[in-house]
């Protein structure tokens, strides 16, 4: 034992040396190791603390908040299987038994001893093509039992996960660089971010223009954050201008987490140039030299990709030193993996998560663009964001608002699933109704659906008129459909346990909160809910709402208020005609008492 701790030793000063020993590497070290030895054991956590100078507990906290990095290992190889709505809708449940089965594993019951040990995590970015799961980073997409079978046989004999499969999906998804079996499934092109250009114009354009002649088109365009929150960005920039500082940095939201959505994954995909390149105007705007893309863990088969393009860029005399020959305009782009975490979608939490901490959100004020990255003033945009302003400054703000609303400039790129015939990614004008989506999704009969995943509401078909628009129905771009048959209790059940999981845990509002709602819509669901059970679960909403510290407690009781107002019925159809009945059911936990037992 002794022997092999000195060789893990070892190991680990040669990951920490990689990196260098400054607190902000502590996520790429212990991403290496957990690579590197399967599992973040106390022995290897305590290495990383001596090889970098600091306490253990900072890399236990590191390691035990995030989904993908353990303390043991589950397996000598891993399936994380994508769970939540769109999966369910695509029989992920019935695929959960074939898993055990040919497995003979349990789901979040493996140990080291197993051959393949089985995990949930939440959406991974296909749910145009679920069932879904990664493997050791690699996407398996639409998996059958068939699939399941042979996959499981093929790591069971060792089979390296990449050589998996010989299929690769469309576009650039077959190309050598990322050769993974993922569609793009795009099915609209806009003119905005899938319209027809030429790889660096946009930089190009800057050379004839000062930074503030940039910023003013970029406010003129009324462009606002495609992200969900709707700020705008011209705005965002000024503000962070506006903070004296030695240092100013671009930070990209490639945290693509909430259910059901993926049109940030196509995006890097087919048009990351880009998206670097809305990031280098950004750049020259604030004059920042260094821009940050934080890309989601479940990403990871695009990181060697994107790493080619930024040096297709340099090449290009794209980024770098003195870019497009301008004298003095600095600017390169790094890439930041995640592990694994929801909230770092929350631009605080991220940033966190960015300086190698545990993603917890920051209280504000201060904001990022005050002291953002290091302390330092930082504007953080959204993939979609950054990809329009590089359009409005090669086409001008007047091209760009001539697609829209008066309040909702330019186009929106949508991620649609569930059941539909036509899943995918679907680039329209703001102002577009929902009915006309789901006519050009193939999803006319549906019942309800999402609009901004589970962050934001679960509407009927009363409101298929309303319009996708900031000043209607605003939406990061998570768009689930549910056709006649869904049980919409049961999807909001769903979503509510997924709070749960990507909870943080910090605050009780949300913490302790969504854990309450979710045991009122069970006894609701068991047919043994009351009409008090209703007025509880609306009056906790609106605290979880107004207390919690960032955007995910904000938005967590979504999917519970937004059911009640839009199905009512629903409830109304399973409520006892009984003034209260308490949470808890005694006589059932003495039955299941006694069958446990054996006691008859």
């Amino acid at each position: 034992m002794a022997l092999e701790l000195r060789n893990q030793a070892v190991n680990v000063n040669e990951i920490v040396s990689n990196h260098g020993t400054e607190r902000h590497h502590l996520m790429n070290i212990v991403r290496d190791a957990q690579d590197a030895f399967g599992c973040v054991s106390g022995d290897t956590a305590k290495a990383i603390a001596d090889a970098m100078g600091i306490h253990m507990v900072e890399v236990e906290g590191v390691v035990s908040y995030y989904h993908f990095l353990t303390r043991k290992p589950s397996g000598k190889v891993t399936i994380y299987l994508s769970k939540g709505a769109a999966p369910s809708i695509n029989g992920v449940r019935e695929l959960t038994s074939v898993l055990e089965e040919v497995t003979g594993s349990k789901f979040r019951k493996s140990g080291a001893d197993d051959a393949v040990g089985l995990e949930w995590t939440s959406c991974i970015g296909m749910s145009d093509q679920e069932p879904a799961a990664l493997v050791d980073g690699v996407v398996i997409t639409n998996i059958d039992a068939d699939k399941a079978g042979s996959l499981v046989a093929h790591l069971v004999n060792g089979g390296d996960p990449k050589e998996f499969s010989t299929e690769t999906g469309d576009g650039k998804n077959s190309s050598d660089r990322i050769h993974a079996m993922v569609n793009n499934n795009i099915r609209k092109k806009g003119e905005i971010i899938f319209g027809d250009r030429i790889v660096g114009d946009a930089i190009r354009k800057l050379v004839a223009m000062e930074p503030s002649a940039v910023l003013d088109e970029v406010k003129n365009s009324n462009l606002r954050g495609r992200g969900g929150a709707g700020f705008p960005c011209g705005l965002k920039w000024d503000f962070c201008l506006k903070n004296e500082a030695a240092n100013r940095y671009i930070v990209c939201n490639a945290d693509e987490g909430e259910p059901g959505t993926f049109k940030d994954r196509v995006l890097l995909t087919e048009q990351p140039e880009l998206v670097f390149e809305g990031m280098a105007v950004a750049g020259y705007v604030l004059n920042a030299e260094e821009g940050i893309m934080y890309l989601r863990a479940e990403y990871e088969y695009l990181y060697e990709y994107l790493l080619n393009v930024l040096n297709k860029m340099r090449e290009a005399n794209l980024l770098g030193c003195n870019i497009a020959g301008m004298d003095g305009f600095n600017f390169d782009i790094k890439i930041q993996l995640g592990a694994g975490a929801y909230v770092c979608g929350e631009e605080t939490a991220l940033l966190e998560s960015t300086e190698g901490k545990r993603g917890e959100p920051r209280d504000r004020p201060p904001f990022p663009v005050s002291n953002g990255y290091m302390g330092e003033p930082t504007a953080i945009n959204n993939v979609e964001t950054l990809s329009a302003a590089a359009r409005i400054i090669e086409k001008g703000a007047d091209w760009f608002k001539s697609f829209g609303t008066e309040k909702s400039a330019g186009t929106k790129v949508l991620s649609v699933s569930g059941d539909v015939e036509r899943p995918g990614v679907y680039e329209v004008p703001f102002g577009i109704t929902l009915a006309e989506l789901l006519r050009e999704a193939g999803g006319e009969n549906a019942k309800a659906m999402t609009v901004g995943g589970p962050s934001g509401k679960i509407v009927s078909s009363a409101d298929f008129g309303r319009r996708i628009a900031f000043e209607d129905m605003a939406t990061g771009g998570s768009m689930v459909v549910f056709g006649p048959d869904s049980d919409i209790l049961q999807i909001a059940n769903d979503y509510m346990e997924f709070f749960i999981e990507e909870s943080c845990g910090r605050c009780t509002p949300c913490r302790v909160g969504t854990t309450l709602l979710t045991r009122h819509l069970e006894k609701i669901r068991a047919g043994r809910g009351t009409k008090s059970d209703i007025n509880y679960m609306i009056n906790l909403g609106k605290v979880i709402t107004g207390m919690s510290r960032c955007g995910l407690g904000l938005t967590a009781s979504n999917p519970v208020l937004s059911t009640i107002e839009n199905f009512s019925e629903l409830y109304d159809g399973l409520l006892t005609g009984e003034e209260f009945v308490p949470i808890h059911d005694m006589d059932l936990a003495v039955r299941i008492g006694r069958e446990i037992a054996n006691f008859n």
